[in-house]
């Protein structure tokens, strides 16, 4: 087990609300678990739901540039420029009415240039966990989008600010806030979707990705993931009651 958190004993609430909202989009269609040939980590049978699952983690820049549905808001040729300027950066970085995923990229491409950045800054909270049927995952960004990948490789995407679940998105992002003060970045490769009955809380950050991972009636009970947990809770029960079953 890797974990990054205090272990304590657990209830088992929320986690029973939890496996029956990840359930609610259906059986899993067939996932492999396997690697791609890409190197990236493929846990669904889908390819283009393993490519939003690695764009997630902003960790590959490449991954980016074939992407052809991004807003058109300007941001994006700064961001894939060869040479991008790096007060453009910083200016995209420090907005924080921009994209969660926008801003880490930002932030990604100062820090590999060696650049003195600001303090630590929650981008996004990325909740995984891992079923015996398959994989699922809520991520929320600070500037309220949210997207929920179900195991049976049904994805539900809310964009912007404007949605009925940015609200409690961007609350998950205050709750987490805490807890990146406590813990510091994984400094190697990013690892595997997590084994069956764990689940993984990833901390997108101004200064890398922190990660925290264990039993999931354990992290429920922790003082640290268990608020983080419930809110998750909240926000997935919110985004289900909106998804067309």
């Amino acid at each position: 087990m890797v974990s990054r958190f205090s272990i304590d004993r657990s209830r088992v609430r929320v986690i029973d609300m939890l496996k029956k909202l990840f359930s609610a989009f259906g059986k899993n269609s067939g996932s492999s678990g396997a690697v791609e040939t890409t190197g990236l980590h493929a846990p669904y049978a889908e390819p283009h739901v393993n490519l939003l699952y690695n764009l997630l983690f902003c960790d590959d820049l490449d991954l980016f540039k074939s992407r052809t549905n991004e807003p058109d808001d300007g941001l994006w040729p700064v961001l894939l420029a060869a040479q991008a300027d790096s007060a453009a950066l910083l200016e995209i970085a420090n907005n924080i009415s921009n994209e969660g995923r926008v801003r880490a990229l930002a932030f990604n491409r100062l820090r590999a240039r060696g650049e003195v950045l600001p303090a630590k800054n929650l981008l996004g909270v990325i909740v995984e966990v891992r079923f015996a049927q398959g994989l699922d995952v809520l991520a929320a960004f600070n500037e309220g989008g949210v997207r929920y990948l179900n195991q049976s490789g049904k994805v539900a995407v809310f964009e912007g600010d404007a949605h009925p679940v940015a609200h409690l998105a961007k609350g998950l992002i205050s709750a987490a806030q805490p807890v990146i003060e406590k813990i510091g970045p994984w400094e190697e490769q990013r690892l595997p979707p997590p084994r069956v009955g764990n689940v993984r809380l990833t901390f997108l950050v101004s200064d890398g990705l922190y990660f925290g991972e264990g039993p999931f009636l354990a992290l429920q009970e922790d003082n640290t993931a268990g608020p983080i947990l419930a809110l998750a809770a909240q926000l997935l029960q919110r985004v289900t009651e909106r998804i067309p079953q």
